[in-house]
């Protein structure tokens, strides 16, 4: 299994690539007000490129990170389950690329739309409950606090962005809510990838992912 602190930068690279590549070839995209799935949109410009050479590989490394520091992590038993909730984060992105949202991603549509729509609650709703479980007891207070602040802002942004009133912010509240919960994960995981941790392979209370 490869370091996680290889896979982070890349995986920062893809996603960011994905993200400001995708949307220059989207004439007209905001990433203020336009989800991130509105890149491979159906119908929209270059919909399927997006989708395959940037939504399929930011899921394949966000699950190769977790996959590295799953030995690393100081989690079992329910935190255990948490942690590999996470994975709903990653097979939502590859998920998006087989069911892509209509144009506008509206909150009802056609058949792929309505599974895009699932896939989104249960992505949202899996990536909080394992954001909570995911505080094994070993972890300082301060870091399990942290943990359950960021599900709570996880769940309430996504809210936000789903209110008719604040449409023309909702790709921001969308970012801002990845951006917390991707950089917090990150963060982890390189410190799980100290060198340390990966000559020993031991588990240690100084963090969590």
């Amino acid at each position: 299994m490869s370091h996680p602190r290889r896979i982070v930068p890349l995986f920062a690279l893809v996603y960011l690539g994905m993200l400001f590549g995708g949307a220059l070839l989207k004439p007209g995209y905001s990433h203020m007000a336009q989800y991130i799935s509105e890149l491979g949109a159906s119908g929209s410009p270059h919909a399927r490129l997006i989708s395959l050479a940037g939504f399929v590989p930011v899921g394949l490394l966000a699950a190769w990170l977790l996959l590295a520091c799953a030995r690393l992590a100081p989690v079992s038993g329910a935190s255990r389950v948490g942690y590999w909730l996470l994975l709903c984060e990653p097979l939502a992105w590859i998920g998006s690329a087989l069911a892509p949202c209509d144009l506008g991603c509206p909150a009802s549509g056609s058949v792929r739309q309505q599974l895009h729509t699932l896939l989104g609650v249960l992505t949202y709703g899996g990536t909080a409950l394992g954001l909570l479980l995911a505080t094994a007891p070993r972890l300082p207070a301060g870091i399990r606090l942290l943990w359950a602040g960021l599900a709570a802002t996880w769940l309430l942004l996504f809210v936000l962005m789903a209110a008719p009133g604040l449409q023309a912010w909702r790709g921001l509240l969308q970012r801002l809510a990845e951006w917390l919960v991707y950089g917090a994960l990150c963060v982890a995981a390189w410190r799980l990838g100290g060198p340390a941790r990966a000559t020993t392979s031991t588990r240690t209370p100084a963090t969590g992912a």
